[in-house]
């Protein structure tokens, strides 16, 4: 089978969002891929399997080490991506465990910039500890620190761009030159971006990361996750992969082929309505602060345009002279919106970190994170702007 459309980068996005990855010619005709939902794949003899193994086909032996469906899935990122090779897993999480799995042993020590999902900072610190890596915070964007982080015993840098939930953007150009310069790994968790609006691989990252739950799905119906890069970077992380097995499902792989067709299309949408209900917010009375990097006051809005297509649909605000009782109320009044965790879905949906992420944080470890009493997160989905500006309006409005 030919993939015409996988190296052809001249094409837009949205074209390889639809066809990249796929045959041009499918079983049965069909213009889908049809779910393979085998476990096991047979040979025709014992001499078939000898020179599956000697001329390394292509081609399918047990579901744990790869599935028709997953490898449509992963041409598929890997050319939206940029990347030579993705590897889809069975969730964000697991992908970057992974790859860190793979690439650090004990004695090893890594350097994340201290804005980051909680859970990959939990996982860091207490899990990879307890095998001898050592994990090492400093303050996001602070490339100096960074490097005063950095020793022999260092094999990876990690930061995101944007970080969760802040929206901090990144200065890629510098993040890259400090690995190369200390010939150290790079790693960046690109989930909030999307490689629609950002694709760190053309900045000379070494791994992208995403939660493919996400935008990537964008119906809020699957869990998967994916690392991007070179082959030769990541065939051992494949090969441990399916030792972990750490894979998905076929039926899960279908959707998310379904979803990253209309990707381009959704990833236009939220661009534009993060952009205008970070504008409103701004501007109401009852807003302390926001962080939208698409908005001048952010501190990284200048990297960001530098850097990206479009900010996406995550929202994170301040209200004024609220405490957390005060700050609930407004979510509880939305009507639109769902409360809930994750982002990137179509549906929109909204919470309060302090609740849903860090309650059983103690207050000083929330502050120095930056988890405040009146913080709001919104995953801005792709309903009507106006609808969700007014809807806004009136829970911000109604005390």
């Amino acid at each position: 089978m030919n993939w015409p459309l996988d190296t052809n980068k001249n094409l837009g996005f949205g074209t390889q969002s639809v066809h990249a990855g796929e045959a041009r010619q499918k079983p049965n005709d069909a213009i889908t891929d049809s779910i393979c939902c085998a476990s096991t794949f047979t040979f025709e003899s014992t001499e078939s399997i000898l020179k599956y193994l000697r001329e390394n086909q292509d081609r399918e032996e047990y579901g744990r080490y790869g599935n028709p469906n997953e490898k449509v899935v992963e041409r598929k990122l890997a050319a939206l991506e940029g990347a030579e090779d993705a590897i889809v897993y069975s969730s964000g999480m697991a992908a970057v465990v992974g790859l860190l799995m793979c690439k650090l042993s004990a004695g090893d020590e890594i350097v994340f910039f201290d804005q980051c999902y909680h859970r990959s900072r939990e996982f860091c610190v207490k899990h990879l500890s307890r095998f001898g890596v050592v994990t090492h915070q400093v303050k996001t964007g602070d490339m100096e620190a960074m490097q005063n982080a950095i020793n022999s015993k260092t094999k990876m840098i990690v930061s995101e761009s944007p970080t969760n939930p802040h929206l901090s953007v990144i200065d890629l150009e510098a993040f890259v030159a400090l690995g190369k310069r200390n010939q150290v790994e790079t790693l960046i968790d690109s989930t909030l971006a999307t490689p629609y609006n950002l694709k760190p691989i053309d900045w000379g990252v070494d791994y992208v990361w995403h939660s493919a739950t996400k935008y990537m799905g964008g119906h809020n119906d699957l869990l998967a996750g994916v690392i991007c890069g070179s082959k030769e970077k990541l065939e051992p992380v494949r090969k441990l992969r399916g030792i972990l097995g750490s894979i998905n499902s076929p039926h899960n792989m279908y959707l998310l082929e379904r979803g990253l067709k209309t990707f381009a299309l959704r990833m236009e949408r939220h661009n534009h309505n993060g952009q205008k209900i970070a504008e409103f917010l701004e501007n109401h009375p009852r807003i302390e602060r926001v962080y939208y990097p698409g908005l001048a006051s952010h501190p990284s809005h200048a990297i960001a345009k530098k850097t990206m297509k479009g900010y996406g649909g995550l929202i994170t605000f301040l209200v004024k002279d609220a405490d957390w009782q005060a700050t609930a109320a407004i979510i509880d009044r939305c009507k639109i919106p769902r409360i809930g965790p994750s982002l990137g879905g179509v549906e929109s949906l909204i919470e309060q970190p302090l609740v849903m992420s860090y309650f059983d944080y103690p207050p000083e470890q929330r502050a120095g994170f930056g988890i405040h009493d009146n913080m709001i997160r919104m995953a801005v989905g792709i309903e009507d702007t106006d609808d969700l500006i007014e809807d806004l309006r009136q829970a911000l409005e109604a005390t």
